[in-house]
């Protein structure tokens, strides 16, 4: 009898670093449920990827920021697993949807604020809550923090406490969730050159150099550096890493 492959739900799975995790975990041969905010095409890009390496895929569409459009997606979700993958549950839930945002402590407005914390809190908060009854006992949770969240760099006062509060949540949700055998771990990037944020990264060179002259490695991050990380700690070879930040910057700021 064949063993069904597990299945992970990546958040903002359609480019950037939740692409690099969607194609790392279906090297791992587990199957991929990722969402997309507005890249209808790139994500369908993604899942044809994953199909290509021999893994199920599907693609769905969500604001992580709209709480109130949780119920409707995990329907959509349930009828996604029964007719992609033949199951009614998933494993691995990668809270990795995100958005940057670069603006002085001082001149943060209240709007700025909101959204930030609707789609790096409140929304993971939710959106988890919302998906306990759908994740399967043994399964993992990898919410995604920030090295900003250790060191500072200005403008990013807002960004950065969100991804504290993460940091905090995800203590409480290991210890909570731990009856049931799912473990809950914190993968924390360094900068990266993607377009997040504006693609400040990759796309300012006095940025790129400062952060390489911070960096131990000598270099900025790149998204493969990042999704091999999280599909590890779906393995079972991570089976007893709980409740742990793992930053992954190359050595920043030390």
């Amino acid at each position: 009898m064949e063993t069904k492959s597990k299945i992970a739900l990546v958040t903002g799975g359609s480019r950037g670093l939740g692409k690099d995790m969607a194609l790392s975990l279906a090297k791992k041969g587990i199957s991929v449920i990722l969402t997309y905010n507005h890249k209808k095409d790139e994500a369908l890009a993604v899942v044809a990827a994953i199909e290509q390496a021999g893994q199920k895929a599907a693609a769905l569409q969500l604001n992580t920021g709209e709480v109130k459009t949780f119920d409707a997606f995990f329907n959509k979700v349930k009828t996604v697993l029964k007719e992609v993958f033949d199951t009614d549950k998933f494993d691995f839930l990668i809270n990795n949807a995100g958005i940057g945002m670069n603006t002085p402590f001082a001149e943060t407005t209240e709007e700025q604020f909101d959204l930030l914390m609707n789609v790096h809190f409140k929304g993971v908060y939710f959106l988890t809550q919302k998906a306990l009854p759908l994740i399967n006992n043994g399964g993992r949770i990898i919410n995604l923090s920030t090295g900003l969240a250790r060191f500072t760099a200005p403008g990013y006062s807002a960004y950065a406490a969100m991804k504290g509060a993460i940091e905090t949540l995800t203590k409480y949700q290991a210890k909570e969730l731990g009856a049931r055998g799912i473990a809950v771990n914190i993968v924390a990037p360094g900068a990266i050159e993607t377009d997040f944020g504006g693609g400040v990264v990759r796309d300012n060179p006095q940025y790129n150099d400062y952060v390489k002259s911070t960096t131990a490695l000598g270099r900025v991050g790149l998204p493969e550096d990042i999704g091999g990380v999280v599909a590890f700690l779906c393995s079972d070879d991570a089976r007893w890493i709980n409740a742990q930040r793992i930053e992954v910057s190359g050595g920043a700021n030390l």
